[in-house]
């Protein structure tokens, strides 16, 4: 049984490593399309995504801290903190998203400019979807195994394992985000 449990924190280890790397390249992205562009809202982007890739290492402190040996502070051992560290991560997530997202939302409001180089938002918004695919198709796949697709939101509510679904739902959400602002800038020009 403890072997099973180590061939799957090693697969989720994967998932979250595929996914700090997946961030990287994003904000990589999206720093390059800043610096072209001079957009301040793609420089939060890259920010995100930067933030993102600090909640990435944050889960792999969390495995890394779960697997440690039982000590005379705690008996039990320090298996559960991977909860508490997933936790922090959704925190993360949720305030650095809205924060950033509403300061975004103020600069623009009170000094609106025209979109520039719409091409580039394009590649990046693409390339980002490229790479937020690649990570979430690989998150499904770990955190799927054999079972079927309608099975999955009951796999979360009894899953044992945090990261991996963390990944996939954070990756869903990115994958949602992309496809809203794709779709208003067509529309916004054709």
């Amino acid at each position: 049984m403890a072997s099973a449990k180590m061939v799957f924190r090693i697969s989720s280890r994967r998932v979250i490593y595929a996914a700090i790397v997946g961030d990287i390249l994003i904000g990589a992205t999206k720093f390059v399309a800043a610096a072209w562009t001079g957009s301040s809202a793609m420089l939060s982007e890259g920010v995100h995504s930067i933030v993102d890739t600090g909640n990435g290492l944050l889960l792999l402190y969390g495995l890394q801290r779960a697997v440690a040996r039982p000590d005379r502070e705690h008996p039990l051992g320090y298996g559960r903190e991977i909860y508490f560290w997933s936790f922090v991560v959704a925190v993360l997530l949720f305030a650095f998203g809205a924060g950033i997202s509403l300061y975004q939302g103020i600069i623009h409001v009170l000094s609106p400019e025209p979109v520039q180089h719409v091409a580039v938002n394009y590649v990046v918004l693409g390339l980002s979807a490229l790479f937020d695919g690649t990570t979430w198709w690989l998150a499904l796949q770990n955190f799927k195994g054999k079972m079927r697709y309608v099975d999955l939101m009951e796999a979360v509510r009894n899953s044992k394992d945090p990261p991996s679904f963390m990944v996939l739902f954070e990756d869903s959400a990115a994958l949602v985000d992309f496809l809203l602002p794709s779709r208003a800038s067509i529309f916004r020009y054709v």
